[in-house]
């Protein structure tokens, strides 16, 4: 049975009402951490116009392959490519160039250090120019957004004392540091944000 995220279903058309502007201009996306695969079937059958390129670690490939293979049985989806093997710790990332990386609820599933790498090698990716946009919840000046985002955080540190929702300056000074400009921080529903960066020139 291929898996299935209630919360992909929930926010797959807000989160889409969002990038699809954004991403009117681009011609390929790597998604890093398709999780389910659901967020990738959903994108690309509504902007065909993208060649999207899923990846996560080796566990998940398997789901991912599952929504896509059910996909191709019904007319198929050409702009979708096969998942690959992507764990950001790794130090060698596929060999992609990008116009944009979309990610959604995976910085706060990672430990500090990880969230390094990410910003580190997700911009080795991008072309010039390039865009990343990052969905999930963040803290503010070291608060809380909301009292469901403190439960949240408190659940996810109980389970994996190295993760946690993550701060917005602290995430941006990484950016800056690795050549990542903020262009927006969308607020969407359920307490949750999207934030865009935009590669600077070299």
């Amino acid at each position: 049975m291929k898996p299935f995220s209630e919360s992909c279903e929930q926010n797959k058309s807000v989160i889409l009402e969002t990038i699809k502007p954004i991403l009117s201009s681009c011609q390929s996306v790597l998604e890093i951490g398709s999780g389910t695969g659901q967020h990738a079937v959903y994108f690309a059958q509504q902007m065909p116009h993208l060649q999207w390129h899923t990846s996560d670690r080796v566990d998940a490939l398997k789901g991912i392959q599952m929504w896509l293979d059910e996909y191709q049985s019904e007319g198929g989806l050409p702009n979708v490519h096969p998942p690959i093997t992507l764990d950001v710790t790794q130090s060698q990332w596929p060999d992609l160039n990008v116009d944009a990386i979309f990610s959604a609820n995976t910085l706060h599933i990672m430990g500090w250090q990880e969230v390094k790498m990410f910003f580190e090698r997700a911009t080795q990716v991008l072309n010039a120019d390039g865009l990343m946009l990052v969905y999930g919840p963040f803290n503010y000046q070291g608060q809380y957004t909301s009292d469901s985002n403190r439960q949240f955080d408190g659940w996810l540190k109980a389970r994996d004392p190295h993760s946690g929702i993550k701060d917005f300056s602290e995430l941006n000074d990484l950016a800056i540091q690795n050549g990542l400009k903020i262009l927006v921080d969308y607020e969407m529903p359920a307490n949750n944000r999207i934030l865009l960066w935009q590669k600077e020139a070299a």
